[in-house]
């Protein structure tokens, strides 16, 4: 069996998410691809593929295997490329990801850098604020903020990021400005539906380094986007991070309040997969995002 081939085979049904489709871009009858595929789980001794009269979905073993063999492959390639002597400049495309407000303001504009000095590299750019899995969104790298689950991806640590309270002068001038994180409680308050949702709002003890949970009943619940204008406009203080007041703290209609009390900044990172099973695409991409996102970052004064 050509092991390679039968990988394309698995691949290609995966992506297209049927045997027919995959055999129509292969070019191959339906059951040479089908037996390919038999094949391939017989050798390994799993099932890879579960088939229905509608759709093909991957098994546990499947996601990993995919995700082996589309590494595997692109290797192959690079290394045909490199032998061929075709393989002077990296070239392909890649998938980020990044959550939607920071995507547009710190990575687009490396993207943007990036496109410009490798030409031969297209990027497919996605931005979101809800965490897609790498492997089975077919995505190359992924910007995250926050705490890390465990997985078999290495992060590369880019910086860090504050959570932060704000309002606007208006709401702060007089007593009514909070002392104390339970202060909330007498005082409005908008709360955002990203990844800063919840109805406890959590500090950190300046002194003894204790969490310290406050229940909030917010005004009003929108976008961090929309959050940080209704909080300008005075509807109540907001909690978000860093990045997305700056400019308003900066502009001075926004002020930052409880600061003594701010938990631990979140750690901001890249997500890919292990160096050495990088192709060339991925690595220059890397070694050209990581410094300039860290001075990003930097820059904003974001504690990185």
């Amino acid at each position: 069996m050509d092991r390679l081939e039968a990988m394309a085979m698995f691949l290609a049904a995966v992506e297209k998410g049927s045997l027919s489709a995959a055999a129509r871009e292969m070019r191959v009858p339906v059951p040479t691809l089908s037996r390919k595929v038999a094949d391939l789980e017989a050798l390994l001794g799993t099932q890879l593929l579960t088939r229905t009269t509608r759709k093909l979905a991957l098994t546990d073993a499947g996601v990993a295997y995919a995700a082996a063999a589309r590494r595997i492959l692109e290797q192959v390639q690079e290394a045909e490329r490199e032998a061929a002597g075709e393989f002077t400049t990296p070239r392909g495309d890649l998938a980020i990801t990044a959550p939607v407000l920071f995507g547009r303001l710190h990575v687009l504009p490396v993207v943007a850098e990036f496109l410009a000095r490798f030409p031969q590299i297209n990027v497919r750019l996605m931005l979101g604020d809800r965490n897609v899995n790498l492997i089975e969104d077919h995505i190359d790298m992924a910007v995250r903020i926050g705490k890390l689950p465990d997985s078999g991806m290495i992060a590369t640590r880019v910086g860090s990021m504050r959570t932060v309270i704000c309002g606007c002068p208006g709401l702060l001038a007089g007593p009514g400005a909070p002392e104390v994180p339970e202060d909330l409680t007498r005082v409005p308050c908008v709360a955002s539906d990203g990844p800063l949702s919840g109805s406890n709002w959590r500090f950190r003890h300046p002194d003894t380094g204790a969490t310290v949970e406050v229940p909030i009943a917010p005004r009003l619940v929108t976008t961090p986007e929309a959050a940080v204008d209704a909080a300008i406009r005075g509807v109540g203080l907001v909690r978000l991070l860093y990045y997305q007041v700056v400019d308003a703290i900066r502009a001075g209609t926004l002020i930052l309040v409880l600061a003594a009390y701010e938990p631990e900044p979140a750690p901001v990172h890249l997500l890919h997969i292990p160096r050495g099973q990088m192709p060339l695409k991925m690595r220059r991409f890397l070694d050209f995002a990581a410094p300039r996102l860290r001075a990003s970052l930097a820059a904003i004064g974001s504690g990185a």
